[in-house]
């Protein structure tokens, strides 16, 4: 039987780090000694902050873009990320549904290229109204 699937109406993606200041303290320590690793962040954040190509491609999306840490989820997007993994790029349904888009390995594979994250998000997109 075919199952009719929503649109998506939000991109929200979580970041594989806590967003408090400890949290932030943590993760920046931990990349120093190669422990900690968010491929999210790559993609979006250089060395000191955000990247100009990453706002410069939000602004071409025709979706809000929703960027939380694992301590700022709320309950339901908590639940997905307890399915999916983090960092993960979720897609908010019009039925209020989360669907992952792309997961911890697929962002891995983008290699932090901002480019490279709107073909990949492109296709999910595309995948999830078949």
């Amino acid at each position: 039987m075919y199952e009719a699937r929503l649109p998506v109406v939000e991109i929200v993606g979580v970041y594989h780090a806590e967003g408090s200041l400890l949290g932030e303290v943590r993760y920046v320590l931990g990349r120093l000694r190669g422990t900690a690793h968010c491929a999210l962040c790559d993609i979006t954040h250089g060395a000191v902050r955000r990247r100009r190509a990453w706002d410069a491609y939000v602004a071409t999306l025709d979706l809000p873009v929703t960027l939380v840490h694992l301590d700022e989820t709320d309950d339901d997007v908590a639940a997905a990320v307890a399915r999916a993994g983090s960092p993960v790029v979720l897609g908010r349904t019009s039925g209020d549904a989360l669907v992952t888009l792309l997961d911890a390995d697929a962002l891995e594979d983008l290699d932090g290229d901002v480019a490279a994250f709107g073909d990949a998000l492109t296709a999910a997109l595309a995948a999830t109204t078949r």
